[in-house]
C-alpha cells in the first residue's frame, strides 16, 4: 500500500506501533522512537546509500533483509530490528570489515584521532577470527594540504566523505576511484587537495565513521587524551555557526561541529570555523583593553576605562570637526543585534549616517 505525501500512519517495530510519515525511512522512524539501528554509511544530511549493510532489518513480506537507512516505510509495515538472524548477520559483517581494517593486538579495529564507529560496533559482538585482507588501496602520498590526512587502511568505502563533498558542499573534490579491492578515495589525478576544488571545510573528516580521514593539526591520541567539550559560537562571520571546542589542559586542541540537526549549521563548518583556532592561544593575541598614555605607550585598562576613553575621543572629534567627520565600520563577525546597535550609535548618538559594514563590500 502506498502513502501520499504528508500522510501520517503507524508501523510496527519490534512488536510496538509508532507514528510515521510518507517518505520516511525505517531508520528515521526508529531514531525518533528511540530505537537504535546501527549504521556506518548513514548521515542524515545525505541521501540514503545503503552501502555498508550494517542497518539491515527484517521487513514482513520481504524474503531478504532490507537496509533500514534506505527502505521507505508504508502503512502497516512490520519491522524487526533485533533477532538471531540479524545478530548473526552483524557478527559476520563486522568480522569481515575488521579483516580488511587496521586492528590492534586484540584483533579489534584501532582507535583513531576520531572515534572509530566500526571499533565500537565490533565491541558489541564476538567477532569471528578471519584471515586479514590485504587491500591495496592507495593514499595521496605527499598531499601538502595543511589540514586533512587520509589513511586508506582505515577506509571501509562507505562513501560518506565523497557524498558529503558532492551533496552538501557541491565541490566534488574527492571521489571513489579504482575497482574491486583497489577502490579508494581519490582526487583527479591523485592531486593534492590544494590543487583541486576542495574548500578544506573538513566536512569529510566530520562524517567519516572510522577515522580514515583525520585532522593533521589535532593530537593523534585525542580520544585517549580525554578532552572537555565546550559549546561556543564561531566568531569568523555573522552566521552564528555553533561549534564544539575540545579543550585539554586549558588549550583548544580541536574544533568540531555539533551533531547534524542540533544547531543552525546542521553539523557543518567552513575552513575557518573548523581549523582557524590557532589565534586563541597566539602569543600576540590581545586579551585585555589597551589605552595609550601621554607618551603614546599602550597600557592595560579596564573595559569601563576603555569605553569612556573611546567615547571621549569621538566626542572631541565631533566638537572640533562636526558629526560627519566621524565614520563607523561594523564587522560581519558581530551578531545582527550588535550591528544594529552600531548603526544606532552612529546615527542616534553621534548624528552621522557614515556607517558601513564589511560584509557589504
Amino acid at each position: 500500500m502506498n502513502a501520499t505525501n504528508n500522510e501520517k500512519f503507524t508501523i510496527t517495530i519490534n512488536g510496538n506501533q509508532y507514528p510515521a510519515f510518507a517518505g520516511e525511512t525505517v531508520v528515521e522512524v526508529a531514531n525518533r522512537a528511540g530505537i537504535n539501528i546501527p549504521t556506518l554509511c548513514h548521515d542524515p544530511r545525505l541521501k540514503p546509500a545503503g552501502a555498508c549493510r550494517v542497518c539491515l532489518v527484517e521487513v514482513e513480506g520481504q524474503r531478504r533483509m532490507q537496509p533500514g537507512c534506505a527502505w521507505k516505510v508504508h502503512p502497516g509495515m512490520v519491522v524487526t530490528t533485533e533477532s538471531q538472524r540479524i545478530e548473526r548477520h552483524r557478527t559476520v559483517l563486522y568480522s569481515m570489515y575488521a579483516a580488511d581494517h587496521e586492528t590492534d593486538d586484540s584483533g579489534t579495529p584501532v582507535e583513531t584521532a576520531n572515534a572509530n564507529e566500526l571499533r565500537q560496533l565490533c565491541q558489541t559482538v564476538t567477532p569471528i577470527p578471519l584471515e586479514p585482507v590485504d587491500a591495496p588501496r592507495a593514499a595521496r602520498h605527499g598531499d601538502d594540504n595543511p589540514y586533512i590526512e587520509f589513511n586508506p587502511d582505515l577506509c571501509i568505502l562507505c562513501a560518506r566523505c565523497t557524498r558529503y563533498c558532492d551533496e552538501v558542499e557541491a565541490v566534488n573534490a574527492i571521489t571513489l576511484s579504482g575497482r574491486g579491492s583497489e577502490t579508494t578515495i581519490a582526487t583527479a589525478g591523485q592531486r593534492s587537495l590544494i590543487d583541486t576544488s576542495c574548500e578544506l571545510c573538513g566536512g569529510c573528516i566530520d562524517t567519516c565513521p572510522t577515522g580514515a580521514l583525520i585532522e593533521k593539526k589535532a593530537p593523534k591520541n585525542l580520544v585517549q587524551l580525554g578532552t572537555e567539550k565546550v559549546r561556543s559560537t564561531c566568531n569568523f562571520c555573522g552566521v552564528g555557526c555553533q561549534l564544539d571546542l575540545h579543550v585539554s589542559n586549558d588549550r583548544v586542541v580541536k574544533v568540531t561541529s555539533p551533531e547534524p540537526g542540533e544547531t543552525l549549521n546542521d553539523g557543518n563548518l567552513c575552513v575557518k570555523g573548523r581549523f582557524a583556532y590557532d589565534f586563541i592561544h597566539h602569543e600576540d593575541r590581545i586579551t585585555e583593553p589597551l589605552i595609550r598614555d601621554e607618551n603614546g605607550v599602550l597600557q592595560p585598562a579596564t573595559w569601563d576605562e576603555a569605553i569612556k576613553a573611546t567615547a571621549d575621543g569621538l566626542l572631541r572629534v565631533k566638537e572640533r570637526h562636526g558629526a560627519d567627520s566621524l565614520g563607523f565600520i561594523s564587522s560581519s563577525r558581530c551578531t545582527g543585534e550588535e550591528n544594529y546597535l552600531m548603526q544606532k550609535l552612529s546615527r542616534a548618538a553621534f548624528g552621522t549616517n557614515n556607517i558601513h559594514q564589511c560584509a557589504a563590500t
